[in-house]
């Protein structure tokens, strides 16, 4: 019987988001095993959100790349292999299917399941693993991971996805019991050609406005708080918010009213917190990473066709009135 699994899903974000469901299948059918999860350090905090976790066992690989071959580096690499391999894994998934994961599955004692030929981004990386599933490519995220893991440990999984958030949700939802209702904004991403029109964005905030409901934006960095600054510039009951560690924007998201984002890891957070979500997508499909949650979710746009205002103001309407 299957003891002790380690479940490999370094990134990104939103990916880390789609695995949960997953990781609440495993542990419904399989109560007595040990789940661990290896993940980025940056993004550690979202696989010890869910209760089924036993260890997150952070990677360091984007700090490395930069200076892979000094001898601190080294060390924190062998210090990685030395207590993976005295873990004694008896079971090791890999859920990325990326050559960038192979390396850190290499490193693992166990039999190593993964996607076969035909199904994983990356293909050559199915070569590596002892035991190959075929599942799908053009579904959805969530359920395709869940497919992986079903298929891994002999199960049909049903039922909507458990995200694993409770807690989080509860108390979100006293949060929202005694406060001003707000709405959280993302309308920042990494490349201009995923950026929404400012027009467009002010619709939105005004339809907000209308409502009683004031404005919280999210940014990243320094150039995204800018824009977000200029953004909402003459907006008295809306804030640029200050840059917080993933728990506190997952309770932020949490207590809020609505979210209405780019397709970006948080606004899927968000959708996985059971909050009404509207994500509006550029520079992507939503064919592969539609928002997935228990609350209202609006998928909008596609890669080169972006939503119009109405669409999204559309949307808007179906939560608010």
């Amino acid at each position: 019987m299957v003891k002790r699994i380690l479940i490999v899903r370094t990134s990104s974000l939103g990916d880390l988001v789609h695995m949960l469901p997953a990781i609440s299948d495993i542990a419904k059918q399989l109560p007595e095993a040990q789940i661990d999860w290896l993940a980025e350090e940056a993004l550690a905090l979202i696989p010890s959100w869910h209760p089924a976790v036993h260890e997150v066992i952070a990677v360091s690989h984007r700090r490395w790349r930069k200076s892979w071959w000094s001898a601190e580096v080294r060390q924190e690499r062998k210090a990685l292999r030395e207590k993976l391999r005295a873990k004694h894994y008896d079971l090791v998934l890999d859920m990325q299917a990326l050559l960038k994961s192979i390396w850190l599955v290499r490193m693992t004692t166990g039999v190593r399941h993964g996607l076969d030929f035909s199904s994983a981004r990356e293909p050559l990386a199915s070569l590596f693993y002892d035991v190959r599933h075929r599942v799908k490519f053009w579904q959805p995220a969530v359920t395709r991971q869940r497919l992986l893991a079903a298929a891994t440990f002999g199960y049909e999984f049903e039922g909507p996805p458990n995200f694993g958030l409770q807690s989080f949700e509860q108390q979100g939802a006293l949060d929202r019991s005694k406060q001003a209702s707000y709405a959280v904004i993302m309308p920042s991403a990494s490349r201009e050609d995923k950026l929404w029109p400012v027009e467009d964005w002010h619709a939105v905030f005004d339809r907000l406005a209308v409502a009683g409901m004031s404005l919280k934006v999210l940014a990243g960095n320094e150039a995204e708080t800018q824009r977000a600054q200029a953004l909402i510039a003459g907006r008295s009951q809306a804030e640029v918010l200050p840059r917080m560690d993933l728990n506190a924007v997952a309770r932020c998201l949490a207590a809020s009213t609505l979210m209405v984002g780019l397709d970006s890891g948080l606004t899927h957070l968000s959708a996985a917190l059971g909050r009404p979500t509207i994500a509006i997508y550029k520079a992507s499909t939503p064919v592969r990473t539609p928002l997935v949650g228990a609350g209202f979710t609006a998928s909008l746009g596609d890669r080169g066709c972006p939503p119009t205002r109405e669409a999204v103001l559309g949307a808007l309407s179906q939560i608010l009135d």
